[in-house]
């Protein structure tokens, strides 16, 4: 487990790392400044708690009702990590108060899409640990 976490953790990091970096440079920033939180590595981490999760839906549940799922899911923990924090802290890292389509400041309504093909994403690396024999 600790290792699955380990790699859903740093996986989740580079992807906010390139992500990040696209969108300075959509914003012209030449430089492709970056940026994560290191609160980021144990919400990603948690992703190979629900690995079973991704290997039991990807058969049985078709592309559509996976992509609500993963994004539903993501939602939901994205929401109530940002609330934890927010509460421990004063502040949630990833404030999207600006945002006409935030609910709370602590998740994006836009970023649905984004979220389910993140979802995708960990059920292959799922199925790719299952087959090295990581999620035994």
């Amino acid at each position: 487990m600790t290792k699955r976490f380990l790699i859903f953790g740093c996986l989740g990091w580079c992807i906010e790392i390139l992500w990040t970096g696209f969108h300075s440079l959509l914003l012209g920033d030449g430089a492709l400044t970056a940026k994560t939180y290191l609160w980021m590595f144990p919400i990603y981490g948690a992703a190979a708690f629900a690995s079973p999760l991704f290997l039991a839906v990807r058969k049985s549940c078709p592309l559509w009702q996976k992509l609500g799922l993963y994004s539903v899911t993501i939602f939901l923990v994205e929401f109530a990590a940002g609330g934890l924090i927010r509460l421990a802290t004063g502040v949630c890292p990833w404030d999207y108060g600006n945002n006409p389509l935030s609910v709370l400041g602590l998740i994006r309504l836009d970023y649905a899409p984004l979220w389910a093909a993140l979802g995708c994403f960990f059920e292959e690396v799922s199925l790719l640990l299952a087959k090295k024999g990581e999620l035994a």
